[in-house]
């Protein structure tokens, strides 16, 4: 595991398999990190065996990157730089920009503020959430900052922290994260997307939002059910890997 430097945070980062193949940027999710979500689920191997070059980070706030506690750290704006900033630190032009979750929003964002250098996108785990919100997050905030789970009723709240607690995050540090990253997109901004995109969300997933509704607004989308799986566990489900290995190739 390496490190790079962007305004003014450490990150944590790998970077794997052959070097002159197309890069593929992992971008995990809220309150989990580049192993809970890409490397122990197999994605690293999987995408790597698949001939590309998989580079993966923790997002600030995360992992073993710097955790900042100030909200205004943490904008879509601000983390899709840092994913600019690493692709500039390994002097990768264009890559395709994998997002889960809240690394999806991450790489809509990126998608558009530097379409140059985003050649096709595949988001994991977020559908018409990236326009419409995904809920009311204000107790997940709150649920980070209780003294312990035993403190903490509400069902999704609940939920976050355990995960939270069981990764051994910083807590106040995701609170601040949660506060601001989750910024949406307006339905024009999405249309602008042009880039071929790789939209995948489990059928039992109740944070998402559709990712039918996601795929019409955009020129160039298609759409894959995660079947039987909800938002924790779709992530690393194999019909999905086989799915965005076979667009990959699809759209080389």
């Amino acid at each position: 595991m390496d490190n790079f430097a962007h305004d003014g945070l450490t990150f944590a980062y790998i970077d794997e398999g052959d070097r002159n193949a197309p890069a593929v940027m992992l971008l995990h999710g809220f309150a989990s990190s580049m192993r809970v979500n890409w490397i122990d689920p197999g994605w690293i191997e999987t995408l790597t065996g698949a001939g590309y070059r998989a580079v993966a980070f923790d997002h600030r706030g995360h992992g073993m990157s710097d955790k900042p506690t100030d909200p205004a750290a943490y904008t879509p704006e601000k983390m899709a730089g840092d994913a600019i900033a690493l692709a500039d630190h390994l002097a990768i032009e264009r890559a395709t920009l994998f997002g889960y979750s809240m690394g999806a929003r991450v790489a809509a964002f990126a998608a558009l503020s530097h379409p140059d250098r985003v050649e096709k996108l595949v988001l994991g785990g977020l559908g018409i959430g990236l326009v419409e919100g995904v809920g009311d997050w204000d107790p997940i905030a709150a649920a980070l900052r209780a003294p312990s789970l035993d403190d903490v009723s509400d069902e999704r709240g609940r939920m976050f922290r355990a995960f939270a607690d069981r990764t051994r995050s910083d807590r106040h540090a995701l609170a601040a994260c949660i506060e601001t990253s989750r910024k949406e997109l307006t339905a024009e901004d999405v249309a602008r997307i042009e880039q071929p995109v790789f939209i995948g969300v489990g059928t039992k997933d109740e944070i998402a939002g559709s990712p039918v509704a996601l795929a019409a607004m955009m020129p160039h989308a298609q759409v894959f059910a995660i079947e039987n799986r909800d938002h924790m566990l779709s992530v690393g489900d194999r019909t999905f890997k086989a799915a965005v290995t076979d667009f990959l190739k699809a759209t080389a």
